[in-house]
């Protein structure tokens, strides 16, 4: 996979429509969306319950393909892709934060956050290193060697975070990121997202109720009747 050149977007997606079907009936949930994400722009996506913000999310991070349209990840056509191909480009360029943090049970912090980089074939010792200056950034150095179980809920999350960071991906997809924690780990885990990312120069694209949180991203879309409408 070759990177593309550095003025097409991180992200986009070109006249995609998403349509369910339930026994007979049709459902449309996204309608004709064309949508795109530089490099260090943060972009928060709102809307009500139902109407299709995770759909879209997991369209743009290729886990589903649109029934109609394309999703471009730095210039690779995601339904052109096999399976494959698929999953390394999101390996690659794309770094995933959840509202649970699905962190794997039976590993450490350093274990889970380590994971991406080995998966990328990266080498053992290397990606120690990597993810341990992760989780001093998050703030969890003292806490490595702890199993999920072991941690509180903010500082699984903070682990999640710092697996999505890792390999320095091209954009961070994170739905409902802060959605289990109380408000004032709500603010700080997303303030350490924020940072992190600036201080990346990764795209970033987060679905939210939250407007305290939307309204610290750079522009702000809400999802309505199939549509993107841009609010700011």
């Amino acid at each position: 996979m070759n990177d593309t050149v550095k003025d097409q977007p991180i992200l986009e997606c070109i006249g995609v429509s998403q349509i369910f079907k339930d026994a007979e009936t049709i459902i449309p949930v996204l309608d004709n969306i064309d949508f795109r994400v530089e490099q260090g722009q943060s972009i928060a996506i709102m809307g009500a319950s139902g109407a299709g913000k995770s759909t879209f999310l997991q369209l743009l991070g290729g886990l589903d393909n649109p029934t109609t349209g394309k999703v471009i990840l730095k210039g690779l056509d995601f339904s052109n892709m096999n399976t494959k191909t698929k999953s390394e480009a999101r390996n690659k360029y794309l770094g995933f934060v959840y509202q649970f943090h699905h962190l794997l049970p039976e590993f450490s912090a350093l274990e889970n956050v380590m994971m991406p980089l080995l998966i990328a074939k990266m080498n053992k010792k290397k990606a120690k290193l990597k993810a341990l200056e992760l989780l001093k950034k998050v703030g969890l150095q003292d806490r490595t060697s702890h199993r999920p179980a072991q941690l509180s809920g903010g500082e699984r999350q903070r682990t999640a975070i710092a697996r999505a960071l890792v390999a320095n991906p091209a954009c961070i997809l994170a739905d409902e990121p802060t959605g289990n924690l109380d408000e004032s780990t709500a603010s700080a885990v997303m303030d350490l997202i924020l940072e992190l990312n600036q201080q990346q120069n990764n795209g970033m694209i987060v679905v939210t109720h939250d407007k305290a949180l939307a309204n610290k991203m750079d522009k702000i879309y809400e999802l309505k009747g199939g549509h993107l409408v841009l609010l700011s």
